[in-house]
């Protein structure tokens, strides 16, 4: 599975090609770019490129089955938060980084990679030592906005994550939040000032989690307990990095809370359904089948992914996407912060 740090890696990499770029030509004036990190929730089809199995890949219908008529990785009917974000920004939608015709990288890349973990096994190397030969490099990674997704396969009982992750404790959160700070205060070295969050998902709410073996009591206290530590610990380490670090910014949104509202109040959001999946197969369609080329081949799909708040067992629909992207872009202060994206991109 891809780390974080892995993903750093890249961007990294990415700095040094920025380097044959000269001037205005490559670079706009106030131009921001925008860089996407993190897991399925965020892939726009990087694990298209990546030898993994059908189970951490979404290049098959029915995903991509509204906007862009074919699949194209991303783990949805369509488009995920980061194009609506793009599209806030006036920005073209930013491709995965692994896309053999992708060469427009002043815009930004997509690192995500599903099944991405910040605890994950590090890619080893020089390039975190590299340094930026170019100072038109440098300014487009300091105006840029970094959006980050992880977090969620760290942790028992996510659709992809490893089963066997030890029980959560603050020790093992600190450990996660801990090896992303180490990647945030290297993103910080290279130029990175700007950073977006969603935290983990409600993990006992998704449908996958409801079509398994019910929860006990003692697991499902476990679970909750999880999911608070972590928020809070991600709050505590962001509040940290930013009184040591000078213009370090962000904007956090709490995943689990929004998601939790559509769920329980679908029709609040102009949602149908919030437990069923419109894709896959057994209770709530929460087995992992939609497409039917993993391990369980049986699925069905909804006639109408608008109607749905999850279009596979574990992923969000377009319009759920569509849902975060705005709260993520505009939100008030009391749903989302310290700033919300907007904010961001226009600082």
């Amino acid at each position: 599975m891809a780390s974080l740090r892995w993903s750093f890696c890249f961007l990294v990499l990415y700095a040094t090609l920025l380097t044959h770029c000269h001037g205005r030509r490559c670079q706009p004036e106030k131009h921001v770019a925008l860089f996407v990190f993190g897991d399925s929730l965020f892939d726009a089809g990087n694990n298209n490129y990546v030898n993994v199995t059908a189970e951490s890949k979404a290049n098959f219908e029915p995903y991509g089955m509204t906007t862009f008529k074919y699949p194209n990785g991303r783990f949805s009917d369509g488009r995920i938060a980061p194009d609506f974000i793009a599209e806030y920004a006036k920005l073209p939608y930013i491709a995965p980084y692994l896309h053999p015709g992708y060469h427009l990288f002043v815009n930004g890349a997509n690192f995500a990679s599903a099944g991405a973990s910040a605890l994950g096994e590090t890619h080893q190397g020089s390039l975190f030592r590299r340094k930026l030969g170019d100072a038109g490099a440098r300014k487009l990674l300091e105006r840029a906005v970094y959006l980050i997704s992880i977090g969620a396969n760290d942790y028992p009982g996510s659709s992809i994550s490893n089963s066997s992750r030890p029980s959560p404790s603050q020790e093992y959160v600190d450990m996660v939040i801990g090896n992303l700070t180490f990647v945030l205060s290297g993103i910080y070295e290279q130029g990175g000032r700007k950073f977006g969050f969603p935290s983990v998902p409600p993990i006992l709410l998704l449908p996958s989690r409801r079509a398994g073996t019910v929860a006990s009591k003692d697991e499902t206290e476990k679970i909750t307990e999880l999911i608070k530590l972590h928020d809070n610990t991600l709050s505590r380490a962001l509040q940290e990095l930013e009184r040591q670090l000078h213009g370090f910014r962000y904007s956090k949104t709490t995943l689990s809370t929004f998601l939790s509202e559509r769920i329980n109040s679908p029709s609040k959001y102009g949602f149908k359904e919030g437990e069923i999946a419109c894709c896959g197969t057994g209770p709530y369609r929460g087995l992992w089948s939609c497409g039917g080329k993993r391990r369980v081949k049986e699925y069905e799909v909804c006639g109408n992914p608008r109607e749905y708040v999850f279009f596979d067992s574990a992923h969000p629909s377009e319009k759920t996407h569509q849902q975060l992207a705005e709260l993520m872009w505009s939100g008030p202060p009391n749903l989302i912060g310290p700033y919300n994206l907007k904010a961001l991109f226009e600082l």
